[in-house]
């Protein structure tokens, strides 16, 4: 799914981005050599990107 049509970033993008990326939507556009356009889309990406840190650092469940 594309969060940010302006820039034609998909949700996988930003995903794989919140791995290698410490900072907030704006950083992982950079990252991935794009600048926010008209910004609709940056509450939308901050908290894919704060959802896939949380996974990341979330104990596995017990069997």
């Amino acid at each position: 799914m594309y969060v940010c049509i302006c820039n034609a970033i998909r949700e996988n993008d930003l995903r794989r981005c919140a791995k290698r990326c410490g900072g907030d939507a704006e950083a992982c556009y950079a990252a991935l050599g794009k600048m926010p356009s008209c910004g609709t889309c940056l509450d939308r990406a901050d908290d894919i990107l704060a959802e896939e840190r949380e996974m990341a650092f979330s104990p596995a469940r017990a069997a």
